[in-house]
């Protein structure tokens, strides 16, 4: 399905998906990526829903990295972690054709986080991406092919 017939070359769009195929600014790619709205397309290793971790959530986010103090708690207001300033707001799980929920602990991290992880079918993720990274969203998309469950 064409989403766009035209793509905005400074900022990562999907500009189509199909059986077996994911496009970025008018590349295809045939296995699952992850990507924001600047920077590069990223190769993403799983391919099933069951495969997703709560480390390659943090790793998408950005958050592999990031140094965690047992004490940050005291600084965070209500006592939560505060999300990092170059953290996206959400992350779109693309699930393939059909919408899987992910378990409530491998999204733990990231909603402690402050980042917010939202699971739906990889053609919803696609859209939903589009029109937030158009409204100027921190929005990340890890999607996985449509014959991925």
């Amino acid at each position: 399905m064409q989403l766009q017939a035209e793509s905005n070359p400074a900022l990562n769009t999907v500009t189509a998906y199909g059986e077996h195929y994911i496009e970025i600014n008018a590349v295809r790619f045939d296995h699952a990526v992850y990507f924001g709205p600047e920077g590069e397309v990223k190769r993403w290793e799983t391919t099933r829903v069951s495969d997703i971790t709560s480390q390659q959530l943090r790793d998408i986010a950005g958050l592999a990295h990031t140094a965690v103090s047992p004490l940050d708690f005291l600084d965070a207001p209500e006592g939560r972690p505060t999300r990092p300033d170059d953290a996206p707001e959400v992350i779109l799980v693309g699930t393939g054709k059909q919408q899987h929920f992910l378990p409530a602990a491998v999204i733990r991290p990231l909603l402690d986080a402050g980042i917010g992880v939202e699971a739906m079918s990889t053609h919803a993720a696609a859209r939903t991406y589009n029109i937030l990274m158009a409204e100027g969203r921190r929005v990340v998309a890890a999607l996985l092919p449509l014959e991925s469950t």
